[in-house]
């Protein structure tokens, strides 16, 4: 259920809770590299990994596993929260299909062009300078941006908690950054334990790339001594984990070496 919704996105939604097909441009992988390029030049020092996906017919994989669960309902879609959008291909993609996303973007110099995106639609994107997966950082005095709390992103987007009984209020779709995977996934079972941050909102619906590693980790059975571990257990208890795309690092762009992903969904 979603509540509190701000004026501009009231008057945009529409009665289905989703938007016509915004007939958007999907620019192709060397567009998009070209974009991630000019950035690079602005920003040439100190810039972290970052993977976006690069491949239109990706983002239409994407869009369709992410569609997929959504509930054909009449009533109004949950959020859906894209992490880390970068050059906007999927964003595009996404749009198209007509739901309705919130851009959390982490790196200023994309803002810009997302924010022309956001301003020549009506309410059904809406972009934020932050960063998922530094979200309630445990810092004393004020959070720094891109860094933010969750309680902020979700008044932002309009959404109140609900039960965990209630449906999912929000989906959200992220590539893990490749530095710090496993604290990032130990981060977010906390998280999903205590709920607290995002989960204090209700049960919210991952669905992320992370490498192939991990995934064999969280998914390990009883006897792989390699695999099977305390992560595995405390991920399977919590969450229904789901593999719905396996893709090559060459159908993503990179600012430096990445390894192949998988694509999972965790309920």
């Amino acid at each position: 259920m979603l509540c509190g919704l701000p004026p501009c996105w009231l008057t945009a939604r529409r009665a289905a809770g989703q938007w016509p097909s915004a007939g958007l441009r999907v620019p192709g992988a060397a567009e998009a590299e070209r974009l991630v390029q000019q950035v690079e030049r602005v920003q040439a020092t100190g810039t972290p990994l970052r993977r976006f996906i690069a491949c239109p017919e990706l983002a239409s994989t994407v869009q369709r596993c992410l569609q997929s669960g959504a509930g054909p309902g009449p009533g109004p879609q949950p959020v859906l929260l894209e992490c880390a959008p970068g050059p906007g291909i999927l964003t595009r993609t996404l749009l198209n299909a007509g739901v309705r996303v919130v851009a959390l973007e982490n790196n200023s110099a994309f803002l810009p062009n997302l924010q022309s995106l956001e301003n020549s639609l009506d309410g059904q994107l809406k972009v934020i300078y932050g960063d998922f997966f530094r979200l309630d950082p445990l810092v004393a005095g004020t959070v720094k941006p891109p860094a933010m709390c969750s309680d902020k992103l979700f008044e932002t987007i309009g959404v109140e908690a609900v039960p965990w009984s209630a449906d999912v209020p929000v989906r959200v779709f992220g590539i893990i950054p490749q530095v710090k995977e496993r604290t990032i996934l130990w981060r977010l079972l906390f998280a999903l334990y205590e709920c607290s941050s995002v989960y204090k909102y209700g049960r919210v619906e991952l669905n992320i790339f992370l490498s192939e590693k991990e995934y064999k980790v969280l998914t390990g059975k009883v006897g792989d001594v390699r695999a099977y571990q305390a992560i595995s257990i405390l991920w399977q208890v919590g969450c229904e984990i789901q593999l719905l795309h396996m893709v090559s690092f060459s159908y993503q762009l990179t600012w430096s070496n990445a390894m192949d992903m998988l694509l999972e969904k965790g309920l």
